[in-house]
């Protein structure tokens, strides 16, 4: 089954880490999903630019409002996300708890896809209730 983990790490952080702390963080991360791939649990991911390139589109006043940065003030930032391959919930919780990111304070959210939507998405077909 297929996991979307969003991954959450306080941009403050990252900041006032000196440029070799985010190259070792980086790069015990990579080594991680490369471990991820090799047992086939690693469909894909990307990381993030900092929050301050974010841009927020939502509709007020039925016009699109587009303003700079996240959609909401949290304590924690959006960095990247994961998509995983994992046998069940358990699976993808065990894996995600031994992310390097997991053990310098980082946190991740572990949805499973919609894969019936998804499917849809991937045909072009609509969504109805009776699918």
């Amino acid at each position: 089954m297929k996991y979307i983990c969003l991954g959450y790490l306080e941009e403050h952080m990252w900041d006032g880490w000196s440029e070799q702390e985010q190259k070792n963080f980086v790069n015990a991360c990579m080594a991680y999903d490369t471990e991820l791939r090799k047992n086939k649990n690693f469909i894909g991911g990307e990381a993030l630019q900092s929050i301050r390139t974010a841009t927020t589109v939502r509709y007020k006043n039925g016009r699109p409002l587009i303003t700079d940065g996240p959609f909401a003030e949290t304590k924690e930032q959006l960095g990247g996300i994961m998509i995983l391959e994992a046998r069940d919930l358990n699976h993808a919780i065990q894996l995600m708890s031994n992310h390097p990111s997991t053990r310098l304070g980082g946190t991740w959210e572990i949805r499973p896809a919609d894969e019936q939507i998804n499917a849809l998405y991937q045909e072009g077909q609509k969504y109805s209730m009776t699918s």
